[in-house]
Formats: structure tokens, C-alpha cells, sequence
């Protein structure tokens, strides 16, 4: 019999997954197919060749969140495209987004006016072109509800994944989100902060740990310079842990539930239930908080919160801790590996004719 501790957990995990979010219209490979569909017959045949490319191939896979002069990207940008181009290529984003994912994802295009005007009232040279609407869409296969097919939404500090395999798999990581600066401090934009959620939900779990809570959970002294995994195609879990979950009071799980629903919750609800799903299975209690650097708000800081199948990584050190990047990864999942394996399993079972 599970004990009243465990129970009251519970009862504030599912508390927690039912706060309100958009809901999309109909399940996400539907809705992702009819969008991408619609979009794809709106581009002119050299718009078409540059926005798709072959499922197998390995530009599918092929993802960074730095500048695009760093990385040159493929796909087409949003400023190649008309005005009712546009409108369809938001409606796709919207079917992998909740609304609130949504409204960061196009917070973060349009920081990018913030920072061009913060670089050129510095009189900084512009190594870097700052412009929200150099970011590129692309298909990965043919759109149908039965075939396996993908898309990406990516540029500067944004790259989104969605695989849909025989119509009715999604997976949505590796998920992007990066904002610099992490807190707008001058102009007409000043205390805009895109990714705030970010960081006051894992500050409040932090400010909740007592001293022998905190040996655990503080990995080091000094924050990483980076997400650690960066943009490596595969990952593997990483040490230290840090404080496991199972070592947290009722209401510090949670917090903890709360802050790996700032992450889930930017999702579409179906590929949110998803990610969800997953976690719980996997084991609520075995799911654990790291930090390293600084706990003092605007001073260098990392955290990550990792359990048996996933990992979340913030990192706010670039521009003297005002420059957040932020990754949900897969361990398995990654652009829909799993999902695809298990669709292949099944494609051959029915073949086979049991």
C-alpha cells in the first residue's frame, strides 16, 4: 500500500499536468499533415526544391542552435516566402506547439530585432545577421496520415523536430528554445524575458532544498559554458545526477513536476501526453535536479533535470549570465528512433500475417 507521502505526490504530479493549455484541433499527426501539405503546395517549384528533402537522408538529422553563419542551414526562410506563404508555414508551427509554445517560439524571432539594435547601439560589428526572419522550414518525406514523413522549424536559438510514423507516432525532440539577451534591459523591450519560466521554476525548486538537499544537487561551484550535450545526434545520461526525486518532500516533487512542465507543456497536448506518459512510466522517483554556478539571480547558472529516458539542460553563462540556451533530448527518442522502430516492428508483424 503506497504510503500518504506517495500518495500526496501523486496527487499534486496529476494536479500539475491538468493546468490549462491550448488545445489543438484534433490529433497533432492530422493536423501536422494537412498543414504541411497545405504549405507545400503554395511554394513555386524552386521554393518546393529547397523546403524538401528525403526522409533518409541526413540532412533530417543535421540540427544547431548558433548562428546560421556558423551553420549554414537548408530549408526555406520565411523571408523567401509571400505573405500567405507565411501564414501556412505558421499554421504547421502551431500544430506541434501549444499556444504557449507557440508564442515563444515567435518571441524568440523577434528577439532577434532586440538584439540587432542592442550590437548596433554598441557600434559592434555585425559578425552576425540579426533578422527574425531568417528562419527555415522544412519537409523531411511525404506529408500523409500514412506515410512516415518529418519537419523541422530552425535558425538562431530555435530548432524544432516532429517525425510522424504511419500517421499516428509523434515525437517532437530534439526542442530549442535559446534567448539572448535572457532579460532585455534597455529600449522599448526592457524586462522581456522570453524563457522566464525557464529559470523561475527551477529557482524556486533550488530556493526550496535544505543544506544536506542542496550537497546533492549542487554539482559545481562553477556553471558549464554551454549545454553540455551541445548539438551531438546522439546522448547518453550525464554524471553527476544530482538530488533524485525521491529524495524531495511532497510538495518539492512538485515543484519539480512543475518545472519539467515548462518544458512538456510548450508541446502540442498529444505529443505532450506523450513525453509525459514516458516520464511516468519510467519512474517519477528516479528523475533528478542538478544545478552548478551561481544561485544568485543574474549571476552565471546551469541546471538539468534527467531521468531514465529524457534530458533538460539550461544554461545561462554566455554575456556575463544574460544569454540562456535550454534543450529537451530523448534518450531514445530523438527524432522519432523509438517511434520508428517500434512503426517498422509493427509494419513487418502485419506484413507477416501474424
Amino acid at each position: 500500500m503506497r504510503s500518504l507521502t506517495t500518495r500526496v505526490w501523486a496527487t499534486a504530479i496529476f494536479a500539475t499536468m491538468a493546468m490549462g493549455l491550448a488545445v489543438v484541433s484534433g490529433p497533432s499527426p492530422s493536423a501536422m499533415s494537412s498543414a504541411a501539405t497545405s504549405f507545400i503546395a503554395s511554394l513555386t517549384p524552386e521554393q518546393r526544391q529547397r523546403a524538401t528533402f528525403a526522409f533518409d537522408g541526413a540532412e533530417r538529422t543535421r540540427w544547431h542552435f548558433i548562428p546560421t553563419e556558423s551553420f549554414p542551414r537548408n530549408g526555406l526562410t520565411i523571408k523567401e516566402m509571400s505573405a500567405p506563404q507565411r501564414k501556412l508555414a505558421h499554421d504547421l508551427l502551431k500544430t506541434g506547439l501549444s499556444q504557449r509554445g507557440y508564442l515563444t517560439a515567435t518571441q524568440i524571432m523577434d528577439l532577434e530585432r532586440v538584439l540587432h539594435a542592442i550590437e548596433s547601439a554598441q557600434a559592434r560589428p555585425g559578425a552576425f545577421v540579426r533578422d527574425p526572419e531568417r528562419y527555415f522550414f522544412s519537409i523531411f518525406g511525404t506529408p500523409s496520415n500514412t506515410a512516415t514523413w518529418a519537419w523541422r522549424v530552425e535558425g538562431h536559438h530555435m530548432s524544432l523536430h516532429f517525425t510522424v510514423a504511419g500517421g499516428r507516432l509523434v515525437a517532437g525532440t530534439p526542442t530549442f528554445f535559446g534567448s539572448n539577451p535572457a532579460e532585455v534591459r534597455e529600449g522599448p523591450s526592457k524586462g522581456t524575458r522570453v524563457l522566464a519560466r525557464e529559470e523561475d521554476a527551477a529557482r524556486a525548486l533550488l530556493e526550496s532544498l535544505d543544506a544536506s538537499q542542496l550537497s546533492k544537487a549542487i554539482i559545481d561551484a562553477t556553471a558549464p559554458g554551454d549545454i553540455v550535450t551541445m548539438n551531438r545526434l546522439k546522448i547518453d545520461p550525464l554524471t553527476p545526477e544530482g538530488l533524485l526525486a525521491s529524495g524531495l518532500s511532497a510538495a518539492q516533487r512538485a515543484l519539480l513536476v512543475s518545472l519539467v512542465d515548462v518544458y512538456v507543456g510548450r508541446m502540442a497536448d498529444d505529443v505532450a501526453a506523450e513525453a509525459r506518459a514516458r516520464i511516468a512510466k519510467a519512474g517519477w522517483e528516479r528523475v533528478a535536479f542538478a544545478w552548478a554556478g551561481s544561485a544568485e539571480r543574474g549571476k552565471k547558472h546551469y541546471y538539468r533535470v534527467q531521468g531514465p529516458t529524457f534530458l533538460i539542460e539550461y544554461d545561462n553563462t554566455q554575456n556575463e549570465g544574460n544569454h540562456v540556451h535550454s534543450v529537451w533530448r530523448d534518450f531514445d527518442g530523438d527524432f522519432g528512433e523509438d517511434l520508428l522502430r517500434e512503426h517498422l516492428r509493427s509494419t513487418q508483424h502485419t506484413r507477416g500475417g501474424g
